[in-house]
């Protein structure tokens, strides 16, 4: 028996299941794998009728509440569209924050130290790397908030992605671009009213780069705060975080356009 659900935003899509299961022609399941000792676990889908052959496959690196049905149901979206997604676990298996007001201790850790930060990123990359019919030339990350720091971590390693898309994530850089590594393309979708990321953070990311000479995009979409993707962030645009429905539909599309501009479909 399948179990299914339809939710519906400015899309609609299936929830995924915890268990492997075949839901119509999504496949999802939970993968365990370890990095350093550490248990995680993050979560994989892809279209069975869709995947023959090489196919692109997408990273997905969560919120500070950590790995939730948000990223899974993004996880489904992407494979509707044809691609190999995992969303991988930063945190550890079973490790979330209890509340949202413990989510920036958390997320903190990772942010002020971008070396296990990074570390973490390339564990998840590899899982992704080594599942089957991934095409290895053609791998993108994309990332919400502090998952949106994190792929940008990943331009800046030089991980082995074609591209990065953060949605509403911070700019902010304590680590330099590793000089002479790859350089994926960059695109940033930013609330055009974010109290949380600064203008000097934007003035500093914009000049980080250009010195790099990364092919990079900013778009910003107005009236929209942090978090304009999330449902769960309530409508107050004063809290600073709210979902805004307009931007998270012309976001989507925009990070849509990107993979096929470095998928080359």
């Amino acid at each position: 028996m399948r179990t299914t659900c339809v939710l519906t935003a400015m899309l609609s899509f299936w929830v995924a299941p915890l268990l492997p299961v075949a839901h119509g022609e999504i496949v999802t399941k939970m993968i365990t794998y370890v990095d350093n000792g550490v248990e995680l676990e993050g979560f994989l889908a892809y279209d069975s009728d869709k995947v023959k052959g090489a196919t692109p496959g997408v990273l997905i690196v969560h919120q500070w509440m950590g790995l939730t049905d948000n990223e899974k149901r993004r996880a489904t979206m992407l494979a509707e569209l044809g691609y190999i997604a995992f969303a991988l676990d930063i945190y550890g298996k079973g490790d979330r924050p209890a509340a949202r007001s413990e989510a920036g201790k958390w997320a903190g850790k990772y942010k002020g130290d971008r070396k296990l930060f990074r570390q973490r990123l390339a564990a998840g990359l590899t899982v992704l790397q080594s599942q089957p019919n991934v095409d290895q030339q053609r791998i993108a990350a994309i990332g919400y908030c502090f998952g949106g720091t994190g792929v940008l971590e990943m331009a800046r390693m030089g991980a082995k992605v074609a591209g990065v898309v953060s949605f509403h994530g911070g700019l902010d850089a304590t680590l330099p671009v590793t000089e002479h590594a790859h350089k994926p393309k960059v695109l940033v979708l930013h609330g055009a009213d974010d109290p949380f990321v600064p203008a000097a953070q934007i003035e500093g990311f914009v000049k980080e780069m250009n010195a790099a000479k990364f092919d990079w995009q900013m778009i910003y979409y107005s009236g929209a705060v942090h978090s304009f993707t999330q449902k769960e962030a309530g409508n107050d645009n004063s809290t600073g975080a709210a979902y805004q429905a307009a931007a998270d539909a012309r976001s989507w599309e925009a990070m849509r356009q990107f993979l096929n501009e470095v998928f080359k479909k």
